[in-house]
């Protein structure tokens, strides 16, 4: 073995030298500022384990990633390894303008860069909060050096007047309902400070508690790691056994590309399904499929959801909340009962594979008001839908789960916003709005939003509130964040900026909602859609450069994962 004084072995320490024309040079000096810091030769012996820590006071879901990465560190040198720390970018869904998702794709390429870059044999990628957790699975995916992804849990339930509270499930019923006048003021303050009672993720199944139990689901992530509250000393303690997990991992070369194979990403959409999982998972998983060179077509999601009952009653589908869902048993026990529609030979970052795993696990007998059995679910379908039809030729996305039953069917006459900015007249009370109307957003999708922002839940009018609505059908090319709920079809596929169908839909234009039939149809007359699309002309950017340019100019569409065209393994 060669002296690690000499440092020319291409692992650890010295693995990816830094570029002086002179190897040795590099190694030396490499080896002189790591002991500057306080390390030995024989810390530098050991297996480098990068820890990618995305904390920031700037997302209050990753308050607790210190105390956590200082848990994973605690781990990798119990199991022989050397723990190093580093930063990437962090995205805190509610402190960034105008959406996280403009910055995924910048969050990838931070991640994957710096796990290239610097000198790694395995690296624990700590992320939570909405966008984080699929730009870490697409640069783990991109970079393929051995990796566990480490969740930062959800937070503990709000609590108000003996009630439970979900974030941000209850603050959009909550503002909804002062929007009406039903509740005043003081309530709404006295409701703000109860519902955030910890650090942590939203604790319904939004998009951060959906992306953690895929990550869980994918194989990448320990078992039982979605659920724990963030709060939960329980959560610390899975976290040491991650970084213990890790170095092993980096022995056995178990990389990504093992773990993420296209019968992996299958079982990860039917336990989305079954969860009533966000809508935004099927964007983050065709994008980190492109990332693997795997196929992942809209079809796949529909196909599987319709074989796939719902089985998890938590918010926004159901009555319950992550912290329920992880006393029942966590993800665990939710793939334990879809064990005979699971691919079990798929490998994991234990080393075991999903079959050898839930051998171990029991079903959640005692739980079954928060975990369905396969043979008895909630609904025979999973919570997600695709529908195509002229008004979205390549998909669209609705929760069905979380929809009103009475709306699944429905044709209805539009009402048309051009813009996330024409919004602001949705109170007006001269509006021409009823309830059997349907509401329709244009130019709020990856390239108009810009960023297709979590806009698709359009506000219901203030004048139909007064009328005891609260839902109606809503049609957009944005997104919803995954705590929201109502008949919302989404993710519609050419967006208007790019002169999709949407971009033609005008007020008073009749529209076709049918989910059972998957269907979603503009009932306007071919020659006057030509007529318009003639007439059409694109909006202007906002960008004229920097990272909004880049963006906007690579960009793809939403069934294709709203990455770059760059970035697929595919290329452009």
């Amino acid at each position: 073995m060669t002296s690690p004084r000499r440092g020319l072995t291409p692992t650890g320490i010295t693995r990816g030298l830094t570029s002086y024309g002179d190897a040795g040079l590099s190694a030396f000096i490499r080896r002189a500022f790591t002991k500057g810091m306080g390390f030995t030769d024989e810390d530098m012996a050991r297996p480098v384990i990068g820890i990618c820590n995305t904390f920031s006071e700037f997302n209050n879901c990753h308050s607790h990633f210190r105390g956590l990465a200082e848990a994973v560190k605690r781990g990798v040198w119990q199991a022989g390894g050397f723990p190093l720390e580093f930063p990437t970018i962090s995205l805190g869904e509610l402190f960034l303008s105008p959406t996280s998702m403009l910055l995924r794709n910048l969050a990838a390429m931070d991640a994957e860069e710096m796990i290239r870059a610097q000198p790694m044999d395995g690296v624990v990628l700590m992320c939570g909060c909405d966008k984080t957790v699929p730009a870490h699975l697409m640069a783990a995916a991109s970079a393929d050096v051995p990796a566990i992804v480490l969740t930062g849990g959800p937070m503990l339930n709000g609590r108000y007047e003996g009630r439970d509270l979900g974030a941000c499930t209850d603050c959009r019923r909550v503002w909804a309902e002062y929007r009406a006048g039903t509740i005043d003021e003081q309530t709404v303050d006295a409701i703000e400070e109860a519902l955030c009672r910890s650090a942590g993720t939203c604790m319904s199944m939004g998009t951060a508690s959906t992306m953690a139990a895929i990550v869980e689901a994918l194989g990448m992530s320990l078992p039982g790691c979605a659920a724990i509250p963030a709060v939960d000393a329980r959560r610390l303690q899975l976290a040491e056994r991650t970084g213990r997990q890790i170095v092993e991992v980096a022995r056995q070369g178990i990389r990504p590309s093992r773990v993420m194979t296209a019968a992996a990403l299958a079982n990860a959409i039917r336990v989305c399904m079954a969860l009533g999982g966000s809508t935004n998972a099927v964007v983050h998983l065709v994008a980190v499929a492109g990332r693997l060179g795997i196929d992942l077509p809209l079809a796949l999601f529909d196909e599987l959801s319709r074989a796939t009952p719902l089985l998890a009653n938590v918010k926004p589908s159901g009555a319950y909340q992550m912290e329920n869902l992880f006393e029942a048993g966590g993800i665990p026990a939710v793939m334990k009962e879809l064990e005979p529609l699971l691919d079990l030979d798929q490998l994991t970052v234990t080393g075991w594979t999903i079959g050898e795993y839930l051998a171990g696990v029991a079903k959640a007998e005692r739980w079954r008001e928060i975990i369905a059995p396969l043979e008895r679910p909630l609904h025979p379908e999973g919570g997600l839908a695709i529908l195509r039809g002229n008004l979205a030729p390549d998909g669209a996305v609705i929760k069905q789960s979380a929809a009103s039953p009475n709306l699944l069917r429905h044709t209805g006459r539009a009402v048309v916003f051009s813009s996330l900015a024409d919004l602001a007249r949705v109170d007006d009370p001269d509006l021409d709005i009823t309830a059997d109307d349907v509401m329709v957003l244009q130019n709020a999708g990856p390239v108009g939003g810009p960023g297709m922002p979590e806009a698709g839940m359009l506000p219901i009018p203030k004048k139909l509130l007064a009328q005891g609505i609260r839902d109606v059908v809503r049609i957009s090319d944005a997104r919803m964040s995954g705590t929201a709920f109502g008949t919302v079809v989404l993710h519609v596929a050419p967006e208007a900026a790019v002169g999709g169908p949407l971009a033609l839909v005008r007020t008073g234009d009749r529209i076709a909602l049918d989910v059972p039939a998957r269907r979603l149809d503009l009932l306007v007359d071919e020659a006057e859609l030509a007529q318009r699309r003639a007439e059409w002309r694109p909006p202007a950017s906002p960008f004229t450069r920097g990272y909004g340019r880049l963006f906007v100019e690579h960009v793809l569409q939403a069934d294709r994962g709203c990455d770059f065209d760059f970035l697929t393994r595919s290329g452009r």
